[in-house]
Parts: C-alpha cells; sequence; structure tokens
C-alpha cells in the first residue's frame, strides 16, 4: 500500500518539483500540499496523511509550531523537517517536539524519499535506536568543542587529567548547579567512573591546568574565553576552569 504524503514548502518552484517527484513514486501518494504554516496543520488534521514532508522556515507558522499544534492535536501523521539550518540546536529541538528525522539541505527529491523509506519501514526497536542516535549529535559535538578548547589552551591528552576534565565540564553543562559541590559531587562521581579516588581526580585536573599555564598560551587562552581572564601568573581554580569552560560551551548552544 502507499504511503500517503503531505508536502509543506514556501518555494513555489521546489514545491511542484517536489509534488512531481512523490506523486510518480510508486511508494508513495500525495494528498495535499501548502505554502504556509497555519494551512498545513488544518490540511493535515483534515487528510491525516501518514507522512507530512515539512520545510522548517514556513510563513504564518514555522515548522515548530507546525510540530507543536500537531501534537497537541494529536495528530498521528510522522512529520520528516527538511532545512537549510544544520545547527544542532535546530535539529535537537525538531526532535524534542516530535519530528521523526530532520533533513539538511541541500538535499534531492530522491534522497528525501530514500530517508522517508528508511525510517518510516523500521522497526520500533530501531526507531528509537535512530531517534537515540539524533540526540547524541549534542554529545558528540559537545565533545568536540570541548577538545578543541583543550588543544588551543594547551591540554595534552596523553595526559591523566585531561580525561578527568573533559567529563567535569561534560558534568558541568548537563549541571550546572554541581560546579558548587565539586568536592562532595563532581570528584566522586568522576572518581567512580574512572575507578579510582577523588583526590586523585583533584589532583589531576590541577596538573592538566597547570600544564596549560606553563606553556605560556595566556593569549589562547583569554580569547577563547573573549576577554582578559588572567595572566601568566594567575591560575584559575579547578573549579573557575571547569566552570569558565563549561558556561563557554553553553553560550555557544550545545
Amino acid at each position: 500500500m502507499k504511503k500517503t504524503i503531505f508536502i509543506a514548502e514556501s518555494d513555489g518552484d521546489q514545491k511542484i518539483k517536489l509534488e512531481e517527484y512523490f506523486d510518480s513514486h510508486r511508494e508513495f501518494e500525495v494528498i495535499g500540499s501548502s505554502d504556509n504554516g497555519s494551512e498545513t496543520v488544518e490540511e493535515v488534521m483534515k487528510t491525516r496523511p501518514d507522512i507530512l514532508l515539512c520545510e522548517l522556515i514556513m510563513p504564518i507558522k514555522d515548522g515548530y509550531t507546525i510540530l507543536n499544534e500537531l501534537k497537541n492535536r494529536g495528530s498521528k501523521t510522522e512529520v520528516y523537517i527538511v532545512s537549510s539550518l544544520s545547527k544542532e540546536t535546530f535539529v535537537n529541538k525538531a526532535i524534542e517536539l516530535g519530528a521523526k528525522y530532520y533533513m539538511c539541505k541541500p538535499i534531492s527529491p530522491e534522497s528525501m524519499a530514500e530517508r522517508i523509506l528508511g525510517i518510516s519501514n523500521m522497526t520500533s526497536e530501531r526507531a528509537t535506536r535512530v531517534l537515540e542516535s539524533r540526540v547524541d549529535v549534542r554529545t558528540k559535538t559537545l565533545e568536540e568543542k570541548i577538545t578543541n578548547v583543550f588543544i588551543t589552551v594547551g591540554i595534552p591528552a596523553h595526559i591523566k587529567g585531561y580525561q578527568f576534565l573533559r567529563e567535569a565540564v561534560k558534568m558541568a553543562v548537563e549541571r550546572p548547579e554541581i560546579i558548587n559541590a565539586i568536592t562532595k559531587k563532581l570528584y566522586p562521581a568522576i572518581a567512580e567512573h574512572y575507578s579510582t579516588t577523588p583526590s586523585k581526580v583533584e589532583r589531576a585536573i590541577r596538573h592538566a591546568i597547570e600544564v596549560a599555564w606553563n606553556k605560556g598560551r595566556i593569549e589562547n587562552i583569554n580569547n577563547i574565553f573573549g576577554l582578559k581572564v588572567y595572566t601568566a601568573q594567575e591560575k584559575p581554580t579547578n573549579g573557575e576552569f571547569i566552570a569558565l569552560v563549561a558556561d563557554k560551551m553553553l553560550i555557544e548552544g550545545v
């Protein structure tokens, strides 16, 4: 049986192109289209398609609003978002609001159809893993950004404090309040994860920060944080450094 699909696209030429392609595809039946978000919500509720292929940036109501309204109105239609906006925050917000998948432009109609069929035909267990992998994008990106900061300030990856410090920043991003309980919660949590003691975690992190400062990359450090934070003679405490990096990650919207 063909999957019914509704196409929401504000670009008239692109909308026609997508309609023609999906209507000619043996797996799909186009049952409607719209070039604005308000009409999209009403038509999807009326026609109840299996799939809504929806551009994120739409007139009147954007893709996020469409997702939210359809969810609140009990729609069972699977929503596939497509957009030129590829930042992780945009992707994660769409997934959190109920999007089945997020496709980044440029992408051909052929690839869209392949992705939709691939995800839609999965078992519920496999589909859950795909959804989890979309959320994991944020974690991977956070780790990459932390790594870039450490490289820039001169913390070598081979020392033990590097791993502890990276874990500490990730924890401070996820739970900012933990920075106020660094000795009671943060060090013990890292110690348990790495099968060591809190005191060894504290010393290793201290050593990693001292290595960076001893390399004299103070200008790089201050440039990263956007202001003159420290001089060569001033070293931050473990908590101060962890909080600085975590704040930078949060400001950048990881």
